[in-house]
């Protein structure tokens, strides 16, 4: 008779959540400076198009903001690196509204809060790792001017 040990019952358990896509990714956004609008998060599983191209995100999820630490999940997630990038879009046009010189007026966050410098952070500096059942992040919106 076979002997298995907890420890092997567990990678397996991990391994066949890798492989079926049932993981989940619930982010708490922090910091709202008001309840104006609504937010928009894209979720991207490589650089490609992070943070800006919604179009070329794994998932996007938007709502309206009633709470002053919004959560939102992204389900049916196989196990692997993501990104995450948030927008609080105070006039709900659907996009990061920017001044003339291109700085935004509207309040954005990444995953890991990774320090802002000039431009966008790269996907790698952005990057979690998702695994097991269920991860949870926390995100800091930033603002730089208005809203």
């Amino acid at each position: 008779m076979p002997v298995f040990s907890y420890k092997h019952l567990c990678w397996n358990a991990r391994e066949m959540m890798r492989e079926s896509g049932n993981c989940k990714l619930t982010i708490t956004i922090d910091g709202l400076k008001n309840q104006r609008g609504q937010i928009c998060l894209n979720l991207f599983s490589n650089s490609e198009g992070f943070p800006t191209s919604g179009d070329r995100a794994l998932q996007s999820a938007s709502m309206k903001i009633t709470d002053t630490a919004p959560t939102i999940t992204f389900q049916n997630l196989p196990a692997g690196k993501y990104a995450v990038a948030v927008i609080h879009d105070a006039n709900c046009d659907g996009k990061l509204n920017c001044n003339f010189l291109g700085i935004p007026t509207e309040g954005f966050g990444f995953s890991r809060n990774p320090k802002i410098r000039i431009g966008s952070p790269e996907f790698s500096e952005a990057a979690i790792v998702v695994e097991g059942v269920n991860t949870h992040i926390r995100i800091q919106m930033r603002y730089l001017l208005g809203n």
